[in-house]
């Protein structure tokens, strides 16, 4: 149980916020709406709170010339949610939200995370690594279908293909490969998927997500009108608090920290697997993160606020280094 009654925060400790939205990756147009929902929330509780489209030419220029006092980073994909703005905003020593360097990194390589979770003993679906020559009969022939293929460093489903047939593959290696990185191909889980929204070292209430079409695809997220959102997930709640237990274990195991959303795919039989944790999510009107909090007595304005009220704190790797 999340609780709710936190004690109000002077908006006036927080100084000047930048509100870092936007950016270069081709998240951009989500970004901007997200971006524009926290920065009128932020203002809306009386913080000093400053949108910034972040360009990569002008960025650094922009935060210096704005003498901001900390950054929420509402960011999507690569530039932003990547490690790369969090390592410019510890070179100017600007506190911001969510996770530090490291676990953004790890987090928006699918490949990498992967593997950090399967040596966790955190699963995942089984998948391979397709390079330019693969052999499509040997991937079907190892992971079966239908099958998964994505680039390992993009988000919001972006560049996406459900493979039911063996020669449907190349075609999704090349839609995959179009975009920067290694391409997966994962096995299929056949089941229902949840997500399980993570705020400090807190789940919030998992959400079940139904759509007719083929999977959670990027009009799913973000256009369609049909896309179903349960919240409560319709599990009973021992199974529900183990969707949490391991969200949670999959958000430390990566080292992230402030807040996120982990994905989660279930087996008919219950069976579940991590696909993949998002450390900057979507905080849109389709969004799951605000759904979730609302679930948890927390109205959006609350979820900002406590959000950026981590910015107040040191952050753990600093924590680590002075108990060193």
């Amino acid at each position: 149980m999340t609780e709710t009654n936190i004690k109000p925060i002077d908006p006036a400790r927080f100084g000047k916020v930048a509100v870092l939205m936007g950016g270069w990756s081709a998240e951009r147009t989500v970004s901007l709406n997200s971006g524009q929902a926290v920065l009128d929330a932020l203002r809306h509780a009386g913080v000093d709170a400053h949108g910034v489209d972040v360009r990569r030419e002008s960025v650094m220029h922009d935060l210096l010339e704005g003498q901001y006092a900390r950054a929420f980073i509402i960011l999507h994909g690569p530039g932003g949610e990547d490690g790369v703005m969090q390592g410019a905003l510890e070179v100017l020593g600007l506190p911001y939200t969510g996770s530090g360097v490291m676990a953004s990194a790890l987090a928006m390589d699918k490949l990498r995370s992967k593997q950090l979770l399967e040596g966790a003993g955190i699963p995942t679906p089984p998948y391979l690594v397709l390079e330019e020559d693969f052999d499509p009969d040997y991937v079907v022939a190892t992971l079966g279908l239908p099958l998964m293929v994505k680039p390992a460093l993009e988000g919001s489903s972006i560049g996406m293909t459900k493979v039911n047939e063996v020669e449907d593959l190349p075609v999704a290696w090349q839609k995959a490969a179009s975009f920067k990185g290694e391409v997966l191909v994962e096995r299929w889980i056949e089941g229902r998927e949840y997500t399980v929204a993570i705020l400090g070292d807190t789940p919030l209430p998992a959400i079940c997500l139904e759509t007719p079409r083929e999977f959670y695809d990027y009009e799913a997220k973000y256009q369609a009108n049909d896309t179903r959102y349960l919240c409560p997930c319709g599990l009973a709640a021992e199974e529900e608090h183990r969707l949490q237990r391991l969200a949670l274990a999959a958000f430390q195991a990566l080292g992230a920290e402030g807040w996120g959303r982990v994905d989660i795919m279930c087996t008919q039989d219950g069976t579940p697997f991590v696909i993949e944790l998002n450390t900057v999510p979507g905080m849109t009107d389709h969004s799951l993160v605000p759904m979730a909090a609302k679930a948890a007595g927390i109205d959006f304005t609350q979820l900002v606020l406590r959000i950026l009220a981590q910015t107040l704190e040191p952050r753990q790797e600093d924590s680590h280094v002075r108990a060193g």
